[in-house]
Order: structure tokens, then sequence, then C-alpha cells
């Protein structure tokens, strides 16, 4: 086959031209907030009604309602300088320091450098800022509680780090952790934006929108990630495993995995303070959100969020009620896996958990009609029973009860037997756990 003269110089012209024009465009996308300046948010810190003192109290409590801290602080280290490891199907990133340390942390940094943070996902020197802060959300944040945020974060004592804090091009797999890749990354997932108020919709509602959209970045955890680690949208709350961690974060919009449409504004309220309530504990990450974070919420903040998720609810399409004649079926177990499920629940559950299942009000949670026994991933329900643990230690629960760890106590066909026995008794219907599933998720663990 014959090309026509210069064909493949052309060619090359061609695609040096395309890639050129995507570079720029990238290139663009990422560095809007320079040319943009004009129409950024000005601080008006000097003009505001409040005090410094109000000011940095409002911060602290923006501060609260982001977990801000809790992610910003290494274990055994200063509040706020950074260091804390969290780990992706990518590599490690480590939380930046926030104190006021001019060396080490944003001492130097003033309002328009963190509002860019936040707003646009870059640092003061103008680096691209990884994915793993959640920027998605933050950009819905108004500049005034952007400034008040600054004002609580320069109260925080300078901390300085004795070694520095690996950056994510150091710590992350090539080429993820290129300035490249992230921004290619930014310009594909990524939109700076604002919270814009419905109109329809009450104070309250919106507020607790605000909340859970933005700094509370709820979707964070309670929502499924595409294979590139990016969210759909900020107010999905579909559910999803969260990766690495490997805990399941149920949908909050389901009637089968959370009910929050079937629950009062209070009951929500009161799960988010207490750490439980009637209908469920708080486990795993979300006890860790409890522990740090929601206990300490303003009671209005507390109402609006629980408005917003309950109304959330209210209005999502309830596909899973509506249960196939295969899904009503009484699982299919053999007998000599139920009566090894039993004999396990009783020397190792019943005691705490009783004999129907029905538990021990504020202490030990029934199992019966559980929604996480129920739930069709029974990954939750294999970690508790691997690595135990407690439920978060608020002031309404300041001495919760804890569950044993069982494993090195229970083999998998064991915890298959009991969980499936958990799953399949008192009037529970639930799949069978396999010995193939605890398998999979104890060796995922130990990754």
């Amino acid at each position: 086959m014959m090309f026509p003269a210069h064909f493949w110089r052309n060619f090359a012209i061609l695609w040096v031209a395309i890639v050129g024009l995507l570079g720029t465009a990238i290139l663009l996308d990422n560095h809007q907030d320079i040319w943009t300046s004009a129409t950024t948010p000005k601080s008006n810190i000097s003009s505001s009604d409040l005090s410094e003192v109000a000011l940095v109290a409002k911060g602290q409590e923006l501060l609260i309602l982001g977990n801000c801290i809790a992610c910003h602080t290494d274990r055994g280290a200063a509040p706020g300088a950074g260091g804390r490891a969290f780990e992706t199907p990518f590599g490690k990133v480590y939380s930046s320091n926030i104190t006021a340390d001019s060396q080490h942390g944003i001492g130097q940094w003033d309002t328009q450098d963190f509002w860019r943070a936040l707003h646009h996902g870059k640092s003061k020197d103008g680096r691209l800022l990884t994915p793993v802060f959640p920027y998605q959300h933050t950009t819905l944040i108004t500049r005034e509680d952007s400034d008040a945020l600054l004002a609580a974060l320069k109260k925080l004592p300078a901390a300085a780090n004795a070694k520095p804090i690996p950056k994510p091009s150091e710590t992350l797999d090539w080429p993820y952790g290129t300035a490249v890749a992230i921004a290619v990354w930014r310009s594909l997932f990524f939109t700076p934006g604002t919270y814009v108020p419905e109109s329809r919709q009450s104070a309250e509602w919106n507020r607790g929108a605000y909340i859970a959209q933005g700094l509370a970045h709820c979707a964070a955890c309670h929502s499924e990630r595409n294979s590139w680690g990016a969210l759909s949208a900020v107010n999905d709350f579909s559910g999803g495993l969260l990766p690495v961690l490997n805990w399941y974060a149920p949908s909050l919009t389901s009637a089968k995995e959370t009910g929050l449409a079937s629950q009062s504004v209070a009951d929500i309220a009161l799960f988010l303070k207490a750490g439980q309530n009637d209908q469920a504990i708080a486990s795993g990450p979300m006890a860790e959100v409890v522990q740090h974070s929601t206990q300490y919420w303003l009671d209005s903040d507390l109402n609006a969020v629980a408005t917003y998720l309950k109304d959330m609810a209210s209005k999502a399409p309830q596909i899973a009620l509506k249960a196939s004649s295969e899904s009503m079926k009484k699982p299919s177990t053999s007998a000599r896996v139920l009566s090894q499920g039993a004999k396990i629940y009783e020397q190792h559950c019943e005691q705490c958990h009783q004999a129907q299942g029905q538990g021990v009000p504020g202490a030990y949670p029934a199992l019966a009609n559980n929604r996480a026994i129920l739930l069709n991933d029974p990954t939750n329900l294999v970690q508790s029973v691997l690595y135990g643990g407690y439920p978060a230690a608020t002031q309404l629960n300041p001495r919760p009860y804890g569950m044993p760890p069982y494993i090195l106590d229970l083999d998998d066909r064991e915890i298959a037997a009991v969980l499936t026995h958990l799953r399949t008794q008192w009037g529970n219907q639930a799949a069978e756990v396999t010995p193939l599933q605890v398998n999979r998720i104890r060796s995922l663990q130990g990754r």
C-alpha cells in the first residue's frame, strides 16, 4: 500500500497538534483560578460584623463539622500537624500540616491562599492537590466559612514536623502521583462550584444539604467510586465499599439498608450525636466520624442534616423493596452449616445478644430484624467478627460495650456458619455467607 508523499510527517504533525490542544485545554482547566480571579469572591473579614473571637469560634464549629483535625493528625502527634497516612488503591497519601507553623504548616497562608485550596484544590504554591483531600466537596464552602476556618486554624499551636511529610509523588504509584495524572483526573472529574440553595426548600433543609454535600463530605464514603477513584456526585448517597479499608458504607437513601425515610428527624439526629439509636449503632469508620465530629455538632446542624437526609431518602426510588419471588424464598442452606452456626452462636454470641437475637437494650444490639445483618454485602459482618470493636464513646454513651475479636478463634468456615445462622434466624432472610467470602475479606484486610 502506497501512502501519499509526506503522509507520515503530516500524520505526526496532526497528532502533535491534537496532543498540544488537549494539553492546553487541561492546563487552562486546572488553572482557571488565575484567569477567573476577577470573579473570585473576596474576603470580607475587615467588613464582617463578627469580632475576631466570634470568627474563630465559628471556624472551630466548622472544623468539627468537617472532621478536619482528625484527618490532619497522626497518632501521637500534635493536633493538625498532619502526617496521617491514607491508603488508596493507587498508593498512600499523607495529610498535610495545617497548624500555624510558618515553615511546615499554613502560617504564611492568607485567606486567598486558603480559599484557593478549598475551592480550586490548589496549594499556596500552585501545586495541584490530590483528590484524597475532598475538594469535590469543599469547593461548595462559602468564602465567609473559608475565612472563618482559616481564622480558627491560625489559632492552633504551631507544630513542626520532625521529619518531612512524604509527598504524593513519592508515595503514590507511578504515574498517579505525577502532576500530569492529577491534572487529567481533575479535568475529567472536578469542576469548582458553589452551593446553590433550593428555593422550594426550607432554610433548615438547605443548611443540611450544604453541610452534607460540603464540609461533612458524606458522599466521600456513602457513594461508589469509579475505577479512577472519583465520585459521581456530592449528593449521591447510594452506598459503596470503601477501597482498601474494605468496609461497606450503606446507602443513606435505601429503606432496606438504613431506613432513614421511616425514621424521625430526632432519631437520625440522635444517631449522629450518640452514635446509636433504636434502629442502628455506628461501627467501623462511621464510629470514628461520630467520635471526633458529629457528637459535637450544634443541635441545629444535627437537625438540619437529619432533615435533609430524611427527605433525600423519602424521595429516592425504593426498587429494593419490590422484592422478587426469588429474593423472598427462604435461603437454602445445608443442615450441617445451620447446626454448626447455631452451636457457635450459643458458645460465643448468645450471652450478649441473647437466645432469640433480641440483644440487651443500651448494651448489645439486637440481631433480629437488624438491617446491618441483612445487607447484601456481608463485608461489615465479617470485619466485625474478625476484628471486633467498640461503638463511638460519646457524651450520651460514654462507656460503650464492645465486641471481642475472633480472628484467632474462628476459621473461615466457622465464621461463615455463624453469620449464616444470624442471617437465617428470628425472621431474618438473607443469603448464606460462604467460607470463600470470609477468606476473601480476611485476605484483603491483611494487605
